[in-house]
């Protein structure tokens, strides 16, 4: 007796290669409580049935498990996180999609994208302010939640033929939210912001919203887009203005909404250009402030007044609360080694981040986490339990001192000096 073809011809491979993705970037279970692990017990059964309904249009996505996330200005970020095996099929679609996808989308656009980076925007955006005077600092309300679904779709359907990729494309579309209380929130807009097909669409999106379209009708405005977070840079005030104006009206077109409050006007000053009252001179952008700062020209030895980035305070406040959130106070049973295997992988990924660019706002940084680890040495050694800080900083900077490999930031040069303990 002959098979019955399937309706859609997927590699399963594919599938599997989707699986090894999903694995890789770990992430924790859906509405079905079914974590990475879980799902591995029964691994090949579970590929196959996921590819057998996948092949025969009967693949129907879970719900997304609603996790509010609280934001540094107040309230909070609603995250939608799939069923790993909800994962693996919107991988799957996102490994069969992008290599026709990526190469159309602009060379300004960085976030969620092969060999770019957070760091390459902000690399491009420091040169830039150096050419020019003035910053649109964008800020789109509520982007990932008010996508429209149908303008998305023609989007995709410009780039995607195979039938199989946008009827799941649009059911993962669909898929409602479910609480923590059970509860069920129907969605008729919006990516959900934690899906696996999520980046890629919300890239496609702005794409044809804003990248080609600034390129189409304002190629001299050069810009730098993540995902959602976009800076453009302009000759004057004038056309700063003009172009916040006009990109009003083009995201209202496009059923988006600029936020009027945090999208503004910055001006960027240096030595050879004033400052022009009335406007602000500071922006943030992927946790950099960018603002005036003294710089030294080795050629000319000689200070001056430049546009740079360094991290910024609510950046530093986040890594602040990180080092608060490993309670160290709870493990005084640890060793000091133990503490820096415990510690290293945050601090070393800080440390790529943070260091690229205004070194001197991150060392101080550092020198907070050095003073953490001399508050846990003055509570788990009773020789110290009584004295001043500078005590255990000082014992601290011994160790520092003896063996400079122990922590990855002494590593990098940011060992304990007692100069720098100014707490008592």
């Amino acid at each position: 007796m002959m098979k019955e073809a399937k309706p859609f011809v997927i590699d399963k491979t594919l599938i599997y290669k989707a699986y090894l993705k999903v694995k890789e970037n770990k992430g924790s279970a859906g509405v079905d409580s079914v974590g990475i692990e879980d799902y591995e017990k029964d691994l090949d059964n579970r590929l196959y049935k996921l590819w057998n309904r996948m092949s025969s249009g009967s693949y129907m996505p879970n719900a997304v498990r609603l996790v509010e996330i609280p934001k540094p200005g107040g309230g909070k970020r609603p995250l939608g996180i799939p069923t790993v095996e909800d994962r693996i099929a919107q991988q799957a679609a996102v490994l069969f999609i992008e290599p026709s996808i990526e190469p159309c989308f602009d060379q300004d656009s960085y976030g969620y994208r092969p060999n770019r980076s957070a760091s390459d925007a902000i690399a491009k955006a420091r040169e830039r302010c150096f050419k020019f005077g003035w910053v649109l600092d964008m800020d789109i309300s509520k982007f990932f939640d008010t996508i429209d679904h149908d303008q998305l779709m023609k989007a995709v359907e410009h780039h995607v033929r195979e039938k199989w990729v946008l009827l799941y494309i649009r059911r993962w579309l669909k898929v409602p939210y479910r609480t923590s209380k059970g509860e069920t929130i129907e969605r008729t807009m919006g990516v959900p912001q934690g899906s696996v097909i999520g980046p890629v669409l919300a890239n496609l999106f702005l794409h044809y919203t804003f990248d080609k379209w600034m390129r189409i009708h304002y190629p001299n405005i050069p810009f730098e887009r993540y995902a959602d977070d976009t800076i453009c840079h302009c000759v004057s005030k004038a056309q700063a203005e003009h172009l916040k104006e006009v990109l009003t009206c083009r995201f209202e077109q496009c059923r988006l909404k600029l936020n009027a409050e945090k999208t503004k006007i910055v001006q960027c000053p240096t030595s050879t250009r004033k400052k022009v009252e009335g406007y602000e001179a500071s922006f943030d952008f992927l946790g950099y402030t960018f603002q005036c700062r003294k710089s030294w020209n080795r050629k000319q030895r000689q200070c001056f007044t430049s546009f740079l980035p360094a991290i910024s305070k609510k950046s530093v406040k986040k890594l602040h609360e990180k080092m608060k959130e490993w309670k160290l106070h709870s493990h005084l049973d640890w060793k000091l080694q133990q503490v820096a295997v415990e510690i290293e992988s945050q601090v070393r990924g800080w440390y790529n981040y943070y260091n690229k660019f205004g070194k001197t706002e991150f060392v101080k940084v550092m020198n907070h986490l050095n003073m953490v680890l001399a508050y846990w040495i003055r509570r788990k050694y009773k020789r110290f339990h009584r004295k001043p800080i500078v005590k255990a900083f000082s014992w601290l900077q011994e160790i520092a001192g003896k063996d400079r490999s122990l922590f990855y930031h002494w590593q990098r040069g940011q060992t304990p000096r007692l100069c720098l303990c100014t707490k008592s």
